[in-house]
């Protein structure tokens, strides 16, 4: 390979994770896991069962109080999520 053909590796990656279909599994992988790191240890004790399913995280929640309080702050916490993914992985969120 020529040194004119080099490119980083990490943008091979990319295009060999979008070109199979997998960048998308991946990012939902990531914001599902980064719940926790967003929200805060506290906030994360009272949520269980995260799932995304059609662009919306899918949200259990053990605290009717917690549970109206995020429900106001949903767009807010859309943005936060898919800026810690760097992707536009979610629309909705759907606290139960």
């Amino acid at each position: 390979m020529k040194r004119s053909q080099a490119r980083p590796i990490g943008q091979l990656v990319r295009e060999y994770l979008r070109e199979e279909s997998l960048e998308s599994p991946l990012n939902q992988y990531r914001l599902v896991n980064s719940w926790a790191a967003v929200m805060g240890p506290g906030i994360a004790l009272y949520t269980r069962g995260l799932s995304i399913k059609n662009q919306t995280l899918f949200v259990q929640i053990t605290s009717s109080a917690l549970r109206q309080e995020l429900m106001m702050r949903r767009s807010r916490l859309v943005d936060k999520l898919n800026e810690y993914v760097g992707a536009q992985v979610i629309t909705n969120i759907v606290f139960r």
